[in-house]
């Protein structure tokens, strides 16, 4: 009869205390290991949820709440439609068409720099402001194809210079005057090194469109006619690779140098609060407004002239006035909240960031497309225009070169942009009476 060996309580005592000795050393890696598995789980377990069709569903519904049904200005989408069906409506009146279009893309604008605030929630302030500048451009670059392509030219020159003074002027205004309010105890700091780049780029702009008009009004050309075009497609894409260089200093050489003034790791947090979509569902509703906002623009383009017989306004003033307001309208709501924020380095990478892209990159770029459409698109934009840009410029570089904002500088801006706005209402283009 076997009898079963007893192990000797050595052996127990041994273990025990093997494992008295190990516990003291590591006391937190059995949590630690057991907060890792809960951790696991919990990941694992958010991936299944959002792989399940109805949690997809839900989460579409919550981002369309957000983009669609949360902002009041939506109530406006409906004039886009009414829009539509009036253009096809016969002996429609093509003021209500253009007014209808207008009002429907006002929206469409707005929510268009939403998404594209959120996704800058997920790059950065420096590339935030550069993504909320092209986006907002986006409505103007659209509206100035379709304008091309039925051979509108001054009306493509006109909305894309109205579009830069409605961001020098009145944009970056309403920023520093809603700002200058909120916080009226101090003045508020920017970068100044990024915003004398900017100047020195919008000069150059103004270089690049002053000698093809200075060249056509002193009738010094070698070859009248054709001299002008050549020299404004040689500045263009001087202009393009000025611009790329640009963004490679802004993004690559000296990132640094743009880096926002103030707590960055508050700036981080309150990003992280402010994320109400997901980087994709953002991407998704861009490339959405992208297309609706296209759509209406053709609508839009098609009822200047008419619109500009019906209701007695000069297409000058529907062109440089009316048509950037409402283009504008992504970076007047985004550049008024960050300003309001305290985060004046990203007002001025979304209002003066979008003047320097509209004028290094969407007039040349408007300028070769033209040119591959067989349009003679030129940087001759009259006298009147162009020295209202220059003198533009040169104020908007005087106010930004202490690197401080208030609310009376806001003010000046504003008030400079009425003046501006008045001059194009009693301004007849020298193209619309044959004039040279």
């Amino acid at each position: 009869m076997m009898v079963a060996e007893k192990p000797a309580p050595g052996v127990f005592q041994v273990h025990e205390a093997a494992d008295d000795e190990q516990e003291p050393a590591s006391p937190s890696s059995p949590r630690k290991m057991h907060s890792l598995d809960f951790e696991h789980i919990g990941a694992l377990a958010a991936v299944a949820e959002s792989l399940a069709p109805g949690s997809r569903w839900r989460r579409a519904l919550t981002s369309a709440r957000f983009v669609i049904f949360q902002a009041k200005i939506n109530v406006l989408l409906p004039f886009g439609p009414l829009a539509i069906v009036l253009h096809y409506l016969s002996g429609t009146h093509q003021g209500w068409v253009f007014l209808f279009s207008l009002i429907g893309i006002t929206p469409l604008a707005e929510r268009l720099g939403y998404a594209t605030e959120q996704l800058a929630c997920y790059t950065g302030p420096t590339v935030g402001g550069l993504l909320n500048a092209t986006f907002g451009n986006a409505t103007e670059m659209i509206i100035s194809i379709y304008a091309l392509k039925n051979g509108m030219i001054r009306v493509v020159q006109q909305s894309l210079l109205g579009s830069i003074l409605s961001n020098m002027l009145l944009v970056l205004g309403c920023a520093f005057f809603a700002g200058g309010l909120v916080h009226s105890d101090r003045d508020q700091v920017f970068n100044k090194a990024s915003a004398v780049v900017n100047s020195g780029l919008l000069l150059m702009a103004v270089l690049g469109l002053m000698f093809p008009a200075v060249l056509h009004f002193t009738h010094s050309e070698a070859q009248y006619g054709k001299s002008e075009v050549a020299l404004s497609r040689f500045s263009s894409c001087i202009m393009l690779v000025a611009y790329a260089s640009y963004l490679f200093f802004q993004l690559k050489s000296h990132r640094s140098m743009y880096s926002p003034i103030g707590d960055e790791e508050e700036a981080t947090e309150e990003d992280e609060d402010e994320k109400e979509i997901t980087q994709w569902e953002a991407i998704c509703w861009l490339f959405m407004l992208t297309i609706w906002i296209s759509i209406l623009s053709g609508y839009l383009v098609d009822a200047i002239q008419g619109a500009s017989e019906s209701l007695n306004l000069p297409v000058a003033f529907i062109s440089v006035i009316l048509l950037p307001i409402v283009g504008n309208a992504a970076e007047h709501a985004s550049a008024i909240m960050f300003a309001m924020k305290n985060k004046l380095d990203i007002t001025l990478g979304v209002a003066i960031g979008s003047s320097t892209q509209i004028s290094m990159f969407v007039i040349p770029f408007c300028v070769v497309i033209g040119w591959m459409m067989g349009r003679e698109m030129d940087l001759n934009f009259q006298l009147f225009e162009t020295a209202t840009l220059f003198i533009t410029v040169l104020v908007v570089a005087f106010m930004l070169q202490e690197g401080t904002s208030n609310y009376f500088k806001g003010l000046m801006l504003i008030l400079c942009y009425l003046i501006v706005a008045a001059s194009f209402f009693v301004h007849v283009d020298p193209d619309a009476t044959g004039e040279n």
